[in-house]
């Protein structure tokens, strides 16, 4: 008879893999992530069938953590610039204060076993937010690109924005604010700029 799963022995293989993976990367063994979780190899396979599974359930669940806390008590009602300055203000922090789960995430963005069926229910767990970024650069320069494309762009800025303020902590505000500026720029339309230059 199987022994019951426990959810707290999971979240520990899960925070175990997230520390191994963003030290070893994703080559690192199971039997690596199993002791850096204090549990035996066999204990893991009885909550990941796979490195593969635990590759993309890891995926989901980092995505998920991380969406929620970027999203978390979103001004709906405030204007677009205020939503994304919102949104932008909390990934920042996300970022700063996990960098481990961090770089787990940057691997796995580009990992090939991550499935179709894994980024789709990543893609879902982002929809209000693709909707936010789809208002937002509405008749600006990124109007008619693929949304793939923009949210690239944007990415690369904010990731680039995190490294700065990690390097140099001391001016991580100013960082923050002419990363969000150069995004912002990239976005919005000429009309929406000139807009918000006034206030």
């Amino acid at each position: 008879m199987a022994r019951p799963r426990s959810d707290e022995r999971r979240t520990a293989i899960l925070a175990a893999a997230t520390r191994v993976i963003a030290t070893r990367g994703l080559g690192a063994a199971t039997a690596a992530i199993a002791k850096e979780a204090g549990v035996s190899n066999g204990s893991l396979f009885l909550y990941f069938d796979s490195k593969s599974t635990l590759v993309n359930e890891l995926y989901i669940d980092l995505k998920a953590g991380m969406g929620a806390a970027v999203t978390a008590g979103l001004p709906t009602d405030a204007a677009i610039r205020d939503q994304v300055h919102y949104l932008w203000t909390r990934w920042m922090t996300w970022a700063t204060s996990f960098p481990e789960k961090r770089r787990a995430l940057a691997q796995l963005d580009v990992a090939d076993n991550i499935t179709a069926e894994t980024h789709e229910k990543v893609s879902l767990g982002f929809r209000d937010l693709a909707a936010l970024l789809e208002r937002a650069r509405s008749g600006g320069p990124m109007d008619d690109q693929p949304l793939g494309f923009v949210l690239g762009l944007s990415t690369a800025i904010i990731e680039s924005t995190a490294d700065a303020m990690i390097r140099e902590p001391e001016n991580a505000a100013g960082h923050s604010a002419a990363g969000f500026d150069a995004m912002w720029r990239v976005l919005a339309s000429p009309s929406r700029m000139e807009a918000t230059e006034t206030l």
